[in-house]
């Protein structure tokens, strides 16, 4: 085949038809209906079904914020109940303080040697200490 042959034939190849042209008109007619029988069409009763969904999702949110506001509201109170507790817990460690206090300053010694000299006794002149190495006597004088 010569080169002048083949450019003919290849172009001849090449050049559409009419019947082609016609069969992707229809392929594309059929795949736009296909496409747009997938959406529904916008009429009154498709708008009536928007205005209940919209009212579905105003009820739900509506719904959802109340239980929000619900679940802050407990956790506000469990705040408020902790407060209270660490107030009380704060009054019961100053309660304790105080009468640790209390019980050292009787504890102290000027004020024991005053309530023993209120009972009659007095201070000893002559100390006896305890000796734990010396099993034999296990007393002894100072």
């Amino acid at each position: 085949m010569s080169i002048a042959t083949a450019r003919t034939v290849s172009s001849a190849r090449t050049a559409p038809k009419k019947s082609t042209f016609k069969a992707k008109k229809q392929v594309s007619e059929r795949t736009a209906e296909i496409i747009s029988g997938l959406f529904p069409e916008m009429s009154a009763g498709a708008r009536a079904t928007h205005r209940y969904f919209a009212t579905f999702l105003t009820v739900v949110s509506a719904l959802g914020f109340l239980a929000l506001l619900g679940i802050n509201t407990l956790l506000a109170q469990d705040a408020f109940t902790l407060s209270n507790l660490k107030i009380e817990a704060k009054a019961v460690a100053d309660q304790r303080d105080a009468i640790n206090r209390s019980i050292d300053s009787h504890a102290a010694p000027e004020r024991l040697a005053a309530a023993a000299a209120a009972l009659g006794m007095r201070p000893s002149e002559t100390p006896v200490f305890l000796d734990l190495s010396t099993p034999e006597t296990g007393v002894t004088n100072g």
